[in-house]
C-alpha cells in the first residue's frame, strides 16, 4: 500500500474542508484557549484568512492584535 505524505497545511485543510461556517466556528473556538496542540491548526486557518483578505483588512487584524499584545499581562521571564 503506498504512502501518503502531507503537509500540516495540507493535513488541516483535509480536516477542514466541507465544514459548515458553523463547523469552523466551532473549531476555532475550541482551539482557543486550548491545548496547545491545537495552535498549528489555528496558524493554518489564519494563513489562509491573511491571504484571501486585502490590505485594509490586514491593517485592521494588525491593530487588534497590537492592541491586544500591548494590553496582555505579560511578567518577567526568570
Amino acid at each position: 500500500m503506498p504512502s501518503i505524505t502531507m503537509t500540516l497545511r495540507e493535513a488541516i485543510m483535509h480536516k477542514i474542508h466541507g465544514q459548515s461556517e458553523q463547523g469552523l466556528r466551532e473549531m476555532i473556538e475550541g482551539s482557543v484557549d486550548a491545548q496547545e496542540a491545537a495552535l498549528p491548526g489555528l496558524g493554518a486557518v489564519f494563513e489562509l484568512i491573511w491571504k484571501n483578505i486585502d490590505t485594509a483588512r490586514q491593517n485592521e487584524l494588525l491593530s487588534v492584535l497590537k492592541q491586544q499584545i500591548d494590553a496582555a499581562d505579560i511578567k518577567p521571564l526568570k
